[in-house]
């Protein structure tokens, strides 16, 4: 457990990182588009402004995330990291149709840069958001994650950015920018929506996609004693620590050594599947299930 708060204090200076990094370059934006006098660096500046807001949310989440459990929430608050996941993922896709709608009018009539403007921030923007790429894109979370394509997208459009200028300042090829911002956009809306599915997915409380349960329960068949295995589940508190659930049937005769073969078996997946929480119901032969069998469940 210490392992696992040392983790989540490690994303929260990340995703604090990433916030400072993004909002002082937003401001850097908005001062330098007004003195260039460039309408696409104002526009990126409000695009970034928007970021910041995103990571503000995700880097409270995460520090919420960090409650241990009380009356409200028994589990604590981890699933509120996949809550800034959700959001994060629709901040993303929202920007992306905005991009979108920008840039493909433009096909029909290129509009032309300034350049130098262009090379200066581009060079400024890789720098900023890279370093906020790296101190995120290493996170577990699905918070991080999408995080981490929120702010990949940004370093992708800088360096469009700064091919486009270089390009440009050679050859006058303006439609390679309305281009090339589309073909990453798409790149990137494709990558969040996958994961999106994903933090969906965990939010419908699916079987994490590493827990194996057929396996788990065919170990737990083959302990002496035990005569059956029901009632199992497995979900994610935010798509990095997953909880497993399970009902052992055993034999009248079973003994203390049998409960404890059982409970060690399972404490032996509980690093490989990142299981932070597990309950184990025994149940003998000889007495009910304390709970009705769904109809397609077996032993």
């Amino acid at each position: 457990m210490d392992h696992g708060h040392s983790h989540m204090r490690s994303s929260e200076n990340n995703l604090k990182t990433a916030f400072y990094l993004n909002l002082l370059f937003s401001i850097a934006e908005l001062i330098g588009g007004i003195w260039i006098n460039s309408v696409a660096i104002l526009a990126d500046a409000l695009h970034d402004f928007g970021d910041s807001i995103s990571l503000a949310i995700s880097w409270r989440m995460e520090h919420l995330a960090k409650k241990g459990e009380d009356a409200a929430f028994s589990y604590g608050y981890r699933r509120f990291s996949l809550l800034s996941a959700f959001i994060s993922a629709l901040v993303l896709i929202g920007g992306g149709v905005i991009v979108l709608s920008q840039a493909i009018p433009r096909i029909a009539n290129p509009i032309k840069p300034d350049t130098n403007g262009m090379l200066g921030f581009a060079v400024l923007g890789i720098l900023v958001n890279g370093v906020a790429v790296l101190r995120t894109r290493a996170g577990k979370t699905m918070n991080e994650k999408m995080v981490s394509w929120h702010l990949l997208e940004d370093v992708f459009g800088w360096v469009v950015v700064l091919i486009t200028a270089i390009v440009i300042k050679i050859k006058p090829i303006y439609i390679l920018d309305p281009l090339l911002s589309i073909g990453i956009t798409l790149y990137v809306l494709i990558h969040v929506i996958k994961n999106l599915r994903s933090t969906i997915m965990l939010f419908l409380q699916s079987v994490p996609e590493k827990v194996d349960i057929k396996r788990i329960k065919d170990a737990i068949l083959k302990e002496k004693n035990v005569r059956g295995v029901h009632h199992t589940h497995a979900w994610s508190l935010d798509g990095e620590k997953h909880v497993l659930t399970t009902h052992v049937l055993l034999d009248a005769s079973a003994k203390k050594e049998d409960n404890r073969a059982v409970k060690s078996l399972i404490k032996s997946f509980t690093q490989e599947f990142n299981l932070a929480h597990t309950t184990i119901e025994f149940e003998y032969n000889d007495e009910d299930c304390s709970m009705p069998s769904h109809p397609d469940e077996h032993d």
